[in-house]
């Protein structure tokens, strides 16, 4: 899974994933008092309140991080007491919890709950027209004309790399194509002694993340829809088979570690912040984790690059953001007022955003410092129309295709290295033979 702030494996995928058990069964809860209530009531910085907030960030709250930032909130809001609950398992444990009415004050809510059941589990925040005005990707938390979830902040896709490692191998501009981006991977191995790229097989979810590919090859921001009434699914040049192509390409070149069978995640940060590595496609969230491991390692934090997919419209580089975790709050809750004003506060006061080099909440905020590269290089962030969001994850499930699946990719790579039969076009038509049929079937669902 993708690791990220508030979550390993946070940035939400853009195919949905399947209902909450319980979920959607039940009778809507009634609504305790309107959002303009809970809004009015949060603007007394004198409110008194004990919230317990959720998040599976267990390593923050292990550290004492989150207590920071309730020490920071309780600067303003002095008398409520924030309590920290966190889960490894969190889309596990908080999907058994919500079959009561136990599941903390505020929450992220889980990407296995259907939007179109919201209005049970979650307090209105708003309308969608208001709230659209201030915040990214408000219709993900919309049912209605009401806003139940507001995403806390986005990250950008695109490749971690190690600066120094590409011009110590003579390479100062990113590639604008993958075959040239495949000949700056051939460089780096014949010029230095880094991996030119770590695919992180073993440990699966970050091979999920190649699934983040919709839309930048394209910069078409329908990309995602477009697969809900696409009977071919993957072709030479379309996203996801430009995307397939290139780390099947990576892989059969050897271009990648010598056996993906004994990578290691944790290890993978310090090996690139010291060199050892050159390049990982992973979202934005990783630049702070890899900037730290380069801090601990004794290296240059400022060596820590991160560049676009090698593909250009228009002459330009398009990036998919897509929202993380939204933050919800319990409808159930005897504090919502006070949990307003703590979802509030994270959402347009705190430094979360910008202490993870995250893409924040409100339109107004300038980019992180982290991503001033695809600023100045003219970098298009494009976010993706989610429509038919429903649909395309029916065909994927219904087609078993798993675009999402680590082990969709873990099988890509196998076929490239040699440890499994077939090539790419056997791989390709098996996926495509298998996303028509149920395209066929599932259409006008």
């Amino acid at each position: 899974m993708r690791s990220a702030w508030l979550a390993v494996g946070s940035l939400a995928g853009i195919v949905a994933l399947a209902g909450v058990a319980g979920c959607g069964t039940g009778k809507k809860a009634d609504t305790p008092a309107s959002s303009s209530e809970f809004a009015a009531a949060a603007a007394d910085h004198n409110i008194s309140a004990n919230l317990t907030v959720l998040t599976n960030r267990t390593d923050l709250v292990a550290d004492g991080t989150m207590n920071k930032y309730s020490a920071a909130f309780n600067k303003v809001y002095p008398n409520i007491k924030i309590t920290w609950q966190s889960a490894k398992d969190y889309e596990g444990d908080v999907k058994t919890r919500m079959s009561t009415k136990d599941y903390g004050d505020v929450l992220l809510i889980p990407n296995n709950v259907p939007q179109a059941d919201y209005p049970n589990y979650f307090a209105p925040l708003g309308s969608a027209a208001d709230l659209s005005k201030t915040y990214r990707f408000v219709d993900r938390g919309t049912v209605g004309d009401k806003v139940y979830g507001l995403t806390g902040f986005s990250f950008s896709n695109g490749f971690v790399y190690n600066k120094k490692v590409w011009a110590d191998a003579g390479i100062t501009t990113w590639p604008t194509t993958p075959d040239q981006f495949l000949s700056d991977l051939q460089t780096i191995k014949d010029k230095t002694k880094a991996i030119p790229y770590y695919t992180n097989y073993k440990d699966q979810w970050p091979l999920s993340s190649w699934h983040s590919v919709i839309g930048s090859p394209s910069c078409d921001t329908h990309a995602n829809d477009a697969l809900a009434t696409t009977p071919v699914l993957l072709t030479p040049t379309n996203d996801l088979g430009v995307g397939y192509s290139l780390l099947y390409n990576i892989v059969n070149k050897k271009l990648s570690e010598p056996d993906p069978t004994t990578t290691n995640w944790e290890n993978s940060k310090g090996l690139l912040a010291n060199g050892q590595i050159g390049t990982m496609w992973l979202g934005s969230w990783a630049i702070v984790q890899m900037q730290a491991a380069a801090t601990k390692a004794g290296q240059d934090p400022s060596d820590i690059g991160y560049m676009p997919f090698p593909a250009q419209t228009g002459g330009k580089f398009c990036a998919v953001i897509a929202g993380d975790y939204q933050y919800g709050i319990n409808v159930h809750s005897k504090n919502i007022p006070a949990a307003r004003a703590f979802l509030d506060w994270e959402i347009n006061d705190s430094t979360i955003a910008a202490d993870n080099q995250a893409v924040a909440a409100k339109i107004d905020t300038p980019l992180p410092a982290a991503l001033k590269p695809f600023t100045d290089n003219g970098v298009q962030l494009i976010s993706l129309t989610e429509d038919k969001t429903n649909l395309v994850s029916k065909i994927d499930n219904d087609s078993q295709v798993g675009l999402s699946n680590p082990e969709n990719w873990q099988k890509l790579v196998d076929i490239a290295r040699g440890a499994q039969s077939g090539g790419l076009n056997s791989f390709f038509s098996d996926l495509n033979g298998r996303w028509a049929t149920a395209e066929k079937a599932d259409a006008g669902s």
